[in-house]
């Protein structure tokens, strides 16, 4: 674990959060030199941080040997530059049992993602996540969506919890959101984070900025760095003019297209990575391809976006 606190490497980041996709060779198993590549280019690119083995890497479909072994190499590949944090799920057992591996393989701080399945309780939730930040020294951030959905008095004892610094928002609920922010604001001051983790997250960031969230991850940073950091840039500085020419001409036609399937917010990721040049193999089952007319509807999309770069420029 890096010396500086995560919670502070995180608060005014250069650039978006980085979920690299896994890589797997042609028989399906990790390839980890490639995966290495691929992180250790978004670290190069201007990434802040590394999110190793969480939705957009396909962590639902990693044995826990594969988990450590993609976290230990995200960790090498980063070099101590930015911060990596690793996925965490399943039952509370589990989570907490990835949560160990993670800190065996040198991960700063821990993703931990909906619990499987159940649709529990407040209460049950809340213990869960606490289970899971008691568990190791690791700083916890926890995500919400789905299954877990969380109310802003659970939040505010979240944010009480020793350990837990953050809350990544993957529901898009903004009134929620808003009464969130301001119990824990009113009732946990602190420097407790938050993120937007819609899928595309750009898409609605100038909304989240609103609130005073400027944290969000980026799945299209795998695969056009450039115009990834050219929006954050746009939205650090106030040039609205460039957010907007990005939001209409790249990221509303790509989010219109990822809802053309199911799991395209991994598998069409996955898609943009191969044609940027460096083959991550295939999504694993139950997640599928995209198909060809998509993909090659995604490869037009890449030059139009890099197009809207050089007008700007």
């Amino acid at each position: 674990m890096t010396p500086a606190p995560l919670t502070e490497r995180l608060s005014d980041p250069r650039g978006p959060l980085f979920f690299p996709v896994t890589a797997y060779g042609p028989g399906g198993s990790l390839d980890l030199d490639v995966y290495r590549t691929h992180v250790r280019r978004g670290v190069a690119a201007g990434a802040a941080a590394v999110f190793a083995a969480c939705g957009t890497g396909e962590f639902h479909a990693l044995l826990p040997e594969e988990f450590e072994a993609c976290v230990r190499a995200a960790v090498e590949a980063a070099e101590g530059r930015v911060p990596v944090v690793a996925g965490a799920g399943y039952g509370t057992a589990l989570a907490v049992r990835y949560a160990h591996l993670a800190a065996d393989a040198g991960a700063d701080g821990i993703l931990a993602l909906p619990p499987y399945l159940v649709l529990a309780g407040q209460e049950g939730l809340l213990r869960h996540y606490r289970e899971i930040a008691a568990a190791t020294d690791l700083p916890v951030i926890v995500y919400q969506r789905d299954n877990a959905v969380l109310t802003p008095s659970t939040v505010v004892e979240l944010a009480r919890t020793d350990g837990v610094i953050g809350l990544k928002d993957g529901l898009g609920d903004l009134d929620l959101m808003q009464r969130v922010v301001s119990a824990v604001r009113t009732e946990a001051p602190g420097d407790f984070l938050y993120f937007n983790g819609l899928p595309t997250a750009e898409q609605t960031q100038l909304a989240y900025r609103a609130l005073g969230i400027t944290l969000y991850s980026s799945a299209v940073f795998c695969f056009v760095p450039e115009i990834a950091l050219a929006f954050h840039r746009a939205l650090r500085t106030g040039d609205l003019p460039t957010a907007h020419r990005l939001l209409d001409g790249f990221y509303r036609p790509f989010v219109e297209l990822r809802a053309q399937g199911r799991g395209y917010a991994v598998s069409l990721v996955k898609a943009g990575v191969r044609l940027r040049g460096l083959d991550v193999g295939e999504v694993r089952p139950p997640l599928h391809e995209p198909a060809e007319d998509h993909v090659k509807q995604l490869a037009q999309l890449i030059e139009r976006g890099y197009q809207l770069l050089e007008e700007d420029a």
